[in-house]
């Protein structure tokens, strides 16, 4: 229960008084108990919620301030004192004329805590205050907030000459896909994304990447993401090698239709036994497809990998691969479904495996789902 009865409390406070009967028996008689008000601390509302807030005056003067979150300002003495006695409050009558009784509302916020210090003792306790006096770890932590603080300033005027280039890996489809994400390949704002100044040469950008992923600068082929009509994102081309000798800002911009400082890009790195080894020659014929496995037995997704097709293949050309990525026996029955969108609702089209690819309408960077 919040009590919001009046309640009066002095300027200043004599523990002395009536041979100092409100002192504790072990209270120091020897020195003055004559205490001054320092702060009110007030809460305004009710007991399942309300606000904080304090008048103080930091140096005891007759200058109040009200400590309002980050809002400071002057207050005068009655403000801070008898605004917060609490009780009942009366509304000044509208028509003075009528012999109406007058209106009385509850206060609720009201005084909760009051502070006061020992006139003996104010000049120890109200002094200036020096780094010493600080606690080690909160001066490590103030020190390292006001670095963080400075760090984003600087970030922040500098954003201008920089691009934020995400790089999205086949480790980070194996990561997502079935746990953060099941529609899609990725969630961009989880993989690895580099700082990197607009004109900086992408060749440039790839050593980087190199020693970030170990992936040498020769075994690299960057895709470009693009928003499709229907809402979904996929990697839509591989970069060329005349594009590769531009500033990163400049693909960035000619790859970003929507403007923003991002780069978004797809990380293709073929394997060998654990080794990267180089990607394979890309013709008008070949298509990057990705592949997720479908369990309805546990039930689970998961991605399985991707894997470079020819467009006049057909499905029935693949389902032995397939069977291998999942570590199914080689003659298994296996259903293909691509992921068609997501809005309004999920949608997927059965593939008849007889019909190529072509025929089928697949593209680069599209799913198929496939499933016993």
């Amino acid at each position: 229960v919040k009590i919001n009865d009046r309640y009066e409390f002095p300027l200043q406070l004599d523990l002395d008084r009536e041979d100092g009967k409100y002192l504790s028996p072990d209270a120091d008689r020897s020195v003055r108990n004559l205490y001054t008000l320092h702060s009110v601390l007030v809460h305004s509302g009710g007991v399942h919620g309300g606000h904080y807030y304090a008048f103080i005056r930091p140096t005891l003067t007759d200058q109040w301030y009200k400590f309002d979150d980050e809002r400071v300002t002057k207050e005068d003495l009655k403000r801070a004192l008898e605004e917060q006695y609490g009780g009942e409050e009366e509304l000044p009558q509208t028509n003075p004329g009528f012999n109406n009784p007058p209106f009385k509302f509850t206060k609720y916020s009201n005084a909760y805590m009051l502070v006061y210090i020992r006139e003996s003792d104010k000049d120890k306790i109200i002094c200036n205050v020096d780094e010493k006096d600080i606690a080690e770890h909160l001066r490590v932590r103030l020190k390292k907030e006001q670095e963080e603080k400075e760090d984003k300033r600087r970030y922040k005027a500098q954003a201008h000459l920089f691009t934020i280039i995400k790089v999205a890996r086949d480790q980070d489809l194996k990561e997502q896909i079935g746990k953060d994400i099941y529609f899609d390949l990725v969630d961009h704002d989880k993989v690895r994304s580099f700082r990197i100044q607009k004109q900086t040469p992408f060749q440039q950008f790839k050593e980087e990447v190199a020693k970030e992923f170990g992936v040498p600068v020769q075994l690299q082929r960057f895709w470009i993401w693009a928003k499709r009509q229907n809402h979904t994102y996929r990697p839509n081309r591989p970069l060329t090698p005349q594009e590769e000798l531009q500033p990163v800002g400049q693909i960035r911009e000619a790859s970003n239709k929507a403007n923003t400082a991002e780069l978004k890009l797809f990380l293709e790195v073929e394997m060998l036994d654990e080794r990267p080894i180089p990607p394979p020659e890309k013709s008008k014929e070949d298509i990057l497809l990705f592949f997720k496995l479908y369990d309805p037995e546990k039930p689970e997704l998961r991605y399985v990998g991707r894997l470079m097709v020819k467009s006049s293949s057909k499905p029935m050309d693949i389902t032995g691969k397939l069977n291998e990525m999942a570590g199914f026996a080689p003659d298994e029955e296996i259903e293909l479904f691509e992921e068609i969108k997501f809005e309004p609702c999920v949608m997927c089209e059965h593939l008849d495996k007889k019909t190529s690819f072509r025929l089928c309408q697949i593209e680069d960077g599209d799913i198929i789902c496939f499933q016993k």
